[in-house]
């Protein structure tokens, strides 16, 4: 079903405006294309050191990338089309995948699709807030973490939200996009290409065509001793 949805509108943006030209009351974010995931790049300057267990545990990163999904999909090495059906027709756990990144943002993403925006520093903190609510937390009030990334730096979190077919991660960038002032609907970003089609609706930037595929960075999971890969 997704990869049907998946084929509508996918396109890349270019910034409008050069960074040194960004309005000081605005802050940059991006939002990434992995194949049939989304996710977040935000700044690290906007998040509080104690605002997510990945702000304190990576204190060097520039940004960080957010995705969200399936607790069980996501971090399967293999997850096969039952973990997938299943996903997708009962409502599940949710898992916050957080990736610190070191210079800017383009050179982790080469290739791949990438909407550029910007919004206000007060839609920054909600931006940042929701995600922060979005740990689900143990008996002691702590984020409960789980594996390290699929690639870079990075870990897995507990999600309080769940996922299903209209839940998607999709949908879940699409929520913290409003969360932060951004003109989307989530109900009509079930896919990639259905976010991306309303960003480019919304946004003065230059667009191209782009088809579906793997993002650069993703592979098989690979021994303990190195970063994992498995789209959600």
């Amino acid at each position: 079903m997704l990869p049907a949805l998946a084929l509508v509108g996918l396109v890349v943006f270019t910034p409008a405006v050069r960074a040194a030209e960004t309005a000081p009351d605005t802050v940059t974010v991006h939002v990434v294309a992995h194949g049939w995931h989304s996710g977040l790049v935000i700044p690290a300057a906007v998040i509080d050191a104690d605002a997510w267990p990945a702000r304190r545990a990576f204190p060097d990163a520039d940004y960080f990338e957010v995705g969200w999904g399936d607790r069980a999909f996501y971090q399967a090495s293999d997850p096969g089309l039952w973990l997938g059906l299943r996903a997708l027709l009962w409502p599940s756990p949710g898992v916050l995948h957080i990736v610190a990144l070191r210079g800017a943002p383009a050179q982790h993403v080469a290739g791949a699709p990438i909407a550029t925006l910007e919004i206000s520093r007060e839609g920054a903190r909600r931006l940042v807030a929701a995600i922060s609510a979005s740990h689900e937390r143990d008996a002691q009030g702590q984020p409960i973490a789980f594996g390290p990334s699929l690639y870079g730096q990075g870990r897995f979190y507990a999600s309080v939200e769940r996922f299903h077919l209209f839940a998607t991660c999709n949908v879940w960038v699409a929520r913290r996009l409003r969360d932060a002032g951004v003109a989307v609907r989530p109900a009509l970003a079930i896919t990639t290409g259905m976010l991306f089609a309303q960003l480019a609706q919304g946004a003065q930037h230059r667009s191209v065509p782009w088809a579906p595929g793997p993002h650069p960075l993703q592979a098989p999971r690979p021994t303990d001793s190195q970063p994992s890969a498995t789209p959600n």
